[in-house]
């Protein structure tokens, strides 16, 4: 019975694997189709834009353009399919060994898919920090509102 469950859960590993790179594969074919900005042509460019957006400094109109770009590619869901195929990856294989040794001890070679699964965990904390930052990049876009001046009037 238990062989029977390991089999099922690398079935429906190799089906979310299968599933979520075909769709991380869509992302990236519209992510390269699309026509770069010159400051992503730099390199360090778009960290560069990122780490002054998420220090707050004053920005030009051409870096909040690629600071909106890039947030709003991490921030797409199509964009975490690319960590849930290999967190996927991790589990098939996981499963897989579990199936294949039907019921006896596992060794540390069974244990190698957690390896995929530790670094989708971190891609996605990753992305989640990046897309923590939509707020702030609303605030750099929209002007600044004119201060009042005040009227000096003598009575």
């Amino acid at each position: 019975m238990m062989t029977a469950s390991w089999a099922a859960l690398t079935i429906i590993a190799l089906a979310a694997v299968v599933l979520f790179t075909t769709l991380g594969a869509v992302f990236v074919i519209r992510r390269v189709r699309r026509p770069a900005l010159p400051i992503s042509d730099e390199i360090g460019g778009i960290s560069t834009v990122v780490r002054k957006l998420r220090k707050g400094e004053p920005m030009t109109e051409e870096e909040v353009e690629a600071a909106r770009r890039a947030i709003s590619d991490r921030s797409s869901p199509l964009a975490f399919c690319i960590p849930a195929g290999l967190l996927s990856l991790g589990c098939f294989y996981v499963f897989g060994s579990l199936e294949h040794l039907h019921g006896a001890t596992p060794s540390e070679r069974t244990f190698l898919g957690v390896f995929p699964m530790l670094t989708a965990t971190n891609f996605i904390i990753q992305l989640l920090r990046s897309a923590s930052l939509k707020r702030r990049l609303r605030n750099k876009s929209q002007p600044p509102k004119p201060v009042p001046q005040t009227s000096q009037h003598e009575p």
